[in-house]
């Protein structure tokens, strides 16, 4: 079964329900491969899995860790979080209690989805938490449309088209997202911060460049 913390991140990534979790999960799987068409081999072969260990996935037998499924995402280029997503159920105004609300972890930290199931992709509401010097990674980000960042709680460095801007609580930050932006904490305390993704693009994914799943070249086979 799988434990509690990759649970967490299958509630707060899909909504689903449990019992149908497995097979949900190994759809999105195949029909991921397929777009990109890849056999079940050559993913096996790119992401470090075994095909056995895909097969059993893709037929809903097993309940993959979220390490296991950021080897996939990373083979797919796609977010963690694509596994999870479930389309058809949208809606044009979704409330989000913050009682319920529950975070999923990414390699530097943990967001939270504050728009889980809003039929729009214009708006990408995120709660981010920050553990102690961790940040979006080396590399600068690009995407198309806006950013917004409200901070919180510690300090966040933003970086963006080489200025350096510190916010502390209370502080925000937009800008025009094609500017090569990254962030970082780089304290000792955690961090935390609102940031919102506007993208002009409906097919741009700038969730994905902020919070990818960690390269499988650094994790243990």
């Amino acid at each position: 079964m799988i434990d509690k913390a990759n649970q967490a991140m299958a509630d707060v990534l899909s909504g689903a329900d449990p019992s149908s979790q497995e097979s949900h999960v190994g759809q999105q799987v195949r029909q991921l491969r397929m777009e990109r068409g890849f056999s079940i081999r050559g993913l096996a072969e790119i992401s470090g899995l075994s095909v056995n260990t895909l097969s059993l996935i893709e037929n809903g037998k097993i309940s993959p860790s979220v390490s296991t499924l950021q080897r996939a995402a990373a083979a797919l280029n796609v977010p963690i979080t694509a596994f999870f997503e479930t389309p058809e159920l949208t809606h044009r105004a979704v409330f989000c209690s913050g009682d319920a609300r529950r975070s999923a972890r990414f390699e530097h930290g943990a967001v939270e989805n504050l728009a889980a199931g809003f039929a729009s992709q214009a708006l990408h509401p995120c709660l981010v938490t920050l553990e102690p010097h961790t940040g979006s990674g080396a590399e600068l980000i690009v995407h198309t449309g806006y950013e917004f960042a409200f901070c919180l709680r510690g300090e966040i460095a933003y970086t963006v088209d080489d200025t350096v801007y510190l916010l502390k609580p209370g502080d925000s930050l937009i800008f025009e997202s094609h500017l090569p932006h990254r962030w970082q904490n780089a304290t000792d305390d955690a961090a935390q911060m609102l940031v919102v993704l506007a993208p002009t693009d409906e097919r741009d994914r700038p969730t994905h460049r902020h919070f990818s799943p960690p390269d499988p070249t650094r994790m243990a086979k």
